[in-house]
Formats: structure tokens, sequence, C-alpha cells
């Protein structure tokens, strides 16, 4: 039986021992627990596009909600979630709280709300219309409802209902599942604390209530009751309705919410308890330890009992001992979620990496995936990431995967694989010219599409795509030389730099170029390429993808004429304005905000260019920059989020950063340098060894490294090893308000290996 598995009853000493001391972090006259900073409000308020959600689960469980509604100024909810399929997805399955019946009822109803409150573990809120007072806490895949219906007059009513699929309820119970897509289906299985006093079916057609004698059998069902409080505790699965029972059985086994949601506060201190922190203000903890919980909401453990769905094969397998994770965005998360799980979770992020290569043997082509959900692989975006989250983890020490597996995956998707954005097809036309060429061929302003295979939505995107090749090919190369293909790994180290292809030497930026080999002209940087400039750019424009060289910022500098120019195009993209209103900018690149000059706060590309002045000789850029950009864009309230956070891929930027160190290329073992935000931190990594950091007086003024000591001895460099942090010690930085321009100035950090080529 897995950990997540175990009996809450198992736990709750221990929680209860925790939650004692201090219920809700109140009446602690040192400090709040790292779970009480955390408030899952910030940034749900959107500035243009996807806000935050409140969501409720547990670290990296299948189980999570959050209120159905487009955002926090939303006047209702509707109905009361049972659980997410998909990372910030609608509810499979709802029930509505009702005290009046009408002839006829949605299957969902909608409701204003007041005093709600949302933690991790534990939701609150009042349904005004009803009145009934709701409390909800999770468990890994159950959970458990209460509903005190308010007017002891009225009815009190529960209305459960599947948009595709049946329930069926009888005696104390309900069970059912909900159709998803491609043959997987989300099984639900519920116990009552009283039986109902009547049950209702409702018709699909007309939406009137009938009532059914003994067992009530429908896609919309109402249960009546008697007692004003009603306790609802249900399981789910993907694999059967007794599996739900199972898996309620295991982790429920009373009717109390106050005893289910001590022991999920206690499994939130467990994950957020291995990062400490001193110092920096209240709202910078709340920001740093929101976000920290954050990247805990995906990926999610589909093992049930041993067992697991696969929606890359539509079967149900033995995981063996390991189990199975999904839900994953990896264009966005590749960046710093992955990275971040390999220091807090090694083996956690090893078990990830061997459910994507389950995902590669199950399904049809062998090729791994790109976007893997609950349902199977969703290829979106650009490129195959999934590489690099291989090659980082093996470079930093992990070996608890197979490396030589992950090596033929690898090969066989880049062989293999279109590298056409959001498709999953065999390669065609484009690609081959891509692998003959060196790039993606773009289509001239105003050339009409000829390919059938391109989206007439995503374009060719074929500077973005260009590039993600190149860095899946380094990544590639990388796999190969762990695996000691060496001769492979020179061939693909060689197409990494292919990028060249597409630089253009007289404006310092990468420019399309069409089927000919011609740069296409005329060119606007800001503006061409459409909406979201996906013709040849995705999301950003060509200010966010001139950087888009993860793996070899040196060469980046060669090609921009030295150190200088680099720096100097690199203010150039934070202080060129936009050319018209925001209004008319955002209406054409809505992707784009959290400006400063063209560079965007708000999308992943842009993630790390901040850190991109370490190569070039001027540290303190970035230590003055990475300040800005947090204090800015990343509050502690309602629009604290400058773009999508896209379930941990922008957060987990916030977190390195706050603590000092990101790692700008996935794939090489070193840590930039940015500034401390805190004056003390303390991870506790897995082997049982503590890694700090030190910042004495670390503040939005005194933002600024003077001298650092890594484990006593002087450091000048602006990056540090993985192997350094990993080996525990101490990081200590003397911090001031004035810049010292010549710390870290002589060594930058590593880029990929220099090979010579021929144009």
């Amino acid at each position: 039986m897995h950990h997540q598995t175990r009996s809450l009853l198992a736990g709750l000493l221990l929680s209860l021992v925790l939650v004692g001391c201090s219920s809700a972090g109140l009446g602690r006259s040192k400090s709040l627990d790292p779970i009480d900073y955390v408030d899952p409000y910030i940034g749900n308020i959107s500035h243009l596009l996807v806000p935050t959600f409140p969501t409720v689960h547990l670290p990296n469980g299948m189980m999570r909600v959050h209120p159905q509604r487009t955002d926090y100024a939303s006047e209702q909810i509707a109905g009361l979630p049972v659980i997410l399929t998909s990372h910030r997805g609608v509810s499979a399955f709802a029930i509505s709280p009702l005290s009046a019946l009408a002839d006829s009822l949605p299957e969902v109803s909608r409701y204003s709300y007041d005093s709600e409150s949302v933690r991790p573990y534990l939701y609150e809120v009042t349904l005004l219309e009803p009145e009934v007072r709701v409390r909800y806490a999770p468990s890994y895949r159950s959970a458990i409802y209460q509903f005190n219906f308010e007017r002891a007059k009225a009815g009190h009513h529960l209305v459960f209902s599947t948009p595709d699929g049946e329930l069926v309820a009888s005696g104390k119970n309900l069970f059912g599942y909900q159709q998803l897509e491609d043959s997987t289906r989300v099984y639900l299985y519920a116990e009552m604390d009283a039986e109902p006093t009547e049950r209702l079916v409702r018709d699909t057609l007309t939406g009137r209530l009938a009532t059914v004698d003994g067992v009530a059998r429908g896609n919309t069902l109402c249960l009546s009751f008697a007692k004003q409080g009603v306790t609802l505790r249900y399981g789910v699965s993907y694999i059967s309705v007794e599996q739900a029972k199972r898996n309620v059985e295991q982790e429920i086994q009373s009717f109390e919410v106050d005893i289910v949601a001590k022991y999920g506060r206690n499994e939130w201190s467990k994950a957020l308890d291995k990062v400490e922190i001193e110092g920096g203000t209240p709202e910078e903890r709340r920001v740093f330890y929101t976000s920290l919980y954050r990247t805990y909401e995906r990926m999610i453990c589909l093992s049930e009992d041993g067992h697991y769905w696969s929606g890359f094969d539509k079967k149900v397998h033995d995981d063996e001992g390991v189990p199975f994770y999904t839900d994953d965005w990896l264009w966005d998360t590749y960046r710093a979620a992955h990275p971040l799980r390999i220091l807090l979770d090694p083996v956690k992020e090893q078990q990830m990496l061997t459910s994507y290569l389950r995902m590669a043997e199950q399904s049809p082509e062998g090729w791994l995936p790109t976007f893997p959900e609950v349902t199977g692989d969703t290829h979106r975006m650009n490129g195959s990431h999934t590489i690099a989250t291989f090659a980082d983890a093996y470079a930093k020490g992990l070996s608890g995967f197979n490396l030589s597996a992950a090596y033929q995956a690898a090969k066989k998707t880049m062989a293999e694989k279109s590298y056409l954005p959001w498709t999953r097809r065999p390669k065609g036309v484009l690609s081959e010219f891509m692998d003959k060429e060196g790039y993606f061929p773009g289509l001239d302003i105003g050339e009409k599409e000829t390919v059938p295979e391109v989206t007439l939505w995503e374009k060719r995107q074929s500077v973005a795509v260009s590039l993600a090749a190149a860095y899946d090919y380094w990544c590639l190369s990388q796999l190969a030389k762990f695996s000691g293909h060496d001769v492979e790994s020179a061939d693909y180290l060689r197409r990494s730099y292919d990028y060249r292809k597409l630089f253009n030497y007289d404006t310092g930026f990468f420019h399309p170029k069409n089927k000919k080999g011609r740069f296409i002209e005329p060119f606007n940087y800001e503006l061409s390429g459409g909406l979201g400039a996906r013709d040849y750019y995705d999301e950003n424009n060509a200010y966010t993808y001139r950087w888009d060289v993860q793996h070899n910022p040196a060469d980046l500098i060669y090609l921009m004429g030295g150190r200088e120019r680099f720096i100097a195009r690199l203010d150039e993209t934070l202080r060129t304005p936009l050319s018209m209103s925001k209004w008319e900018f955002y209406s054409k690149l809505p992707d784009q905000t959290g400006n400063v000059g063209q560079f965007a706060m708000s999308n992943e590309p842009s993630l790390h260019i901040p850190y991109l002045y370490n190569y070039a000789g001027a540290p303190w850029r970035t230590q003055r920059l990475v300040r800005k950009l947090i204090d800015t864009w990343f509050r502690g309230d309602l629009m604290g989020m400058p773009g999508d956070e896209d379930g941990g891929g922008m957060t987990a930027f916030v977190v390195f950063s706050m603590m000092g160190i990101y790692p700008v290329t996935p794939g090489i073992p070193v840590y930039n340098i940015g500034t401390p935000f805190f004056s003390k931190v303390t991870l506790r990594l897995a082997s049982g060894r503590t890694f700090v950091i030190e910042a004495e007086g670390a503040s939005s003024e005194n933002k600024y490294i003077q001298k650092a000591t890594l484990n006593g001895k002087p450091l000048d460099r602006p990056w540090i090893r993985h192997s350094d942090l990993a080996a525990g010690g101490k990081l200590v930085f003397t911090m001031g308000s004035r810049p010292n321009k010549s710390w870290g100035a002589t060594t930058p950090p590593p880029s990929a290996e220099r090979v010579e080529l021929t144009e």
C-alpha cells in the first residue's frame, strides 16, 4: 500500500499534536507555521487571461476542487465541486443543496454566497439563498462534505448531477460515473450519515422531478433529508465504483470534517516545512509559501491500491510499487517546477519520470508525452520538453529511472514526431524540411497556408518551433552522452546550434525565414505574426524569443557581438515601450502582460531572461531586476499574479527567485544566483542534510550582493553547483543598498559545450 493510501487514523495522532499546539496557526507567540502563510486567493483576479483558482487538495493528490466560478469577482458559484479531473478544469459531478424544490430544476444550481474561507485543506462557505453552511475537507482520493441547513422548517435537499454519465442512489449510498474523453471515466462512491426520506429523479428533457421508491437511477438525482445537518463522505476512482468505495473506506472512517482537515493540514506541513524561511515581510512570506503550495497542484498520483488507469492505452495497470503520475503541462513546468521537485522531493520526481516512460510505452507511437492528462496526451504548445526533465534529473544525480529507456524514447520522439505545434502526428513536409535545413519555414506575410496539418489557430510558430527543437536536441545530446552514445551525442549537439540559422546579425533578433532561406520582410519585431505572434513565435513577440536559447547563453553573447552588446540588447528589451495603447497591444498579444518595456513577466519563456546578465559580467543587474519583478508583479493580493500560473509553472520561478537562486538551463546542474529575499532560508533535503542560504539584512533596499561565501570559503561567481547544494552546507551573502559591480563579474555560469560549425 502506498503512503497516500494509508488510513487517516494512522496519521491522526501526529496531526492532533501539530494542530493542537496551534489551531490554524493562531496563538503562537513566535511565528506562524508555513501552511498558515498560504493564501489561495492570491491571483484570483487575472490581469487579462486565466486567474489562479483557490484549489483545495493535498500535495499532488488526485482529489482537487475549487469553487466553480470564473474568478474571485464572480457573484455566484455553480453548485459544489466533487473532483477536478484536469488542472483549472470544470468539476466532474456537482452537488446542489436546496431548501425548496420547484416543479422544474436545473442540473446544477447557481448560488450567491458569503463567509467563504479557503485553506489548502479546508473549504467553508455559506450559500445564501438556501441558507446552508458548507464545510469540505479532502484526502488524497476521497473527501468529506458537511451541510448544515440553517432553516429548520425548510426542506433539506441535495441534488447530485453528472452531465454525461449515470448516478444511482440506494439506502445511504450514492454511486456512479461520469464519462470523460477517449474511454476514460471517473467513478464516484458516496456514503451519507442519514438515509434520505425521499429519492427523486430529474427528467433530462423537462427538468421535472419524479419520486422513486427504492433505488433511484439517472444523471440528476435529488435526495431529501429530515435532519438539518447532513454529512457526506465520498471516494473517487478512475478504475471502478468498487475502487472508489475502497478509497474512501481506507482514508476516511468517520463523518468528522475536522479530523480530515487536521490530517490534511499535517500533510501540507510535511510538504511546506521542507523550506524554512526567516526574515522578510509578512507579505513576502505569504507570497513565498503560496507559490510553493501552487507547485504541488500537479502532477497528481493516479495509483489506487497499487493499480492505475492509463489514458494512454485505456487499460488498468499494476504500478509494481512505483506510483503513476499524470496531469502536467511540460512546456510550462520543465523550466522551474521539475527542477524544484528535484531539490525538495527527488523520489517523487523519479516516480514522475518513470510515469513518462510508461506513457511512452503505452502510447501507440512510443513517443514521450507533451501535455499528459488523465485522458492521455493532449499535445499542446510546441517542443518535446519532457526530454529536458530526464536530462536535468540525471545531470543532478537522480538515477531512479531507466536512463536507456528514456534515451530511446526521447530519440524516437525527436526522429518521428512532427515539430508542428498543437499536433500529435508523424513528421510531414515541414518537419522534413527542418530536419534537412535546420529551421522551420515560415510563410511570407500575406502568403496563404498550403499545408493542411497546420492548425488555423496556432499557425506554424516557425521561430518558436525552431528554437524549442534546438534546446530539445541539446537535451537529447546530454541523454546520449549519459548513456554512452558519444557519436550520437556529438550529432545532436551540432543540431542544438541550429538556432543560428535564424539569427539576424544585423538586428540581433531571431528572424523567421521562408522556404527559400530568405528573411521574411518587411518585419516588425514587436507586432508581426498575427494574434499571439503565432505565425512565427508563440504567445510572445520576438523580444521574448530573442533570448530563447536556454542551453547556450554564451553562444548568444558571441552572436550578438560580445558582452556589452548583449547587455545593451537586454536593456533594450526592458526599456523599449509599447508602440501603442495597452488595449491595442493586448488585443494582439494577450499573453504578454506583466510588461517591463517589451519584457513580459506573465509567460514562461521569459522566466530565465532576468538572470542572463549573469552571463555577461553584470550580476548586479540581475539582482536589481529580479527584486523589481517580484516586488512589482508577485504580490499578496487578488491580482498578485501577472499571467497564467499554469499549475506551478510560474510560481516555481517565484520560489527559486525568492530563495536567491534559479535554474536557467535544466540539464546543466547549476543554479544562477539572483538576490535573496530572506535573511535565512533552510532547505531540508531528502538525504537528511540541510542547505542554508543566509543574507542578513536582505530587503527591497539591500538587494545587492557585496560578497559571498560557500561553506566558509569566498565565492566570487554568480552561480553554484547542484552538487554543492545537495551535499548540504551554507551559502552566506553580505548585502548592501548599492551594487558591487565587480562581484561575480568574471566567472559566468556554464553554457553548452562549444563545437566547431561550418555555416
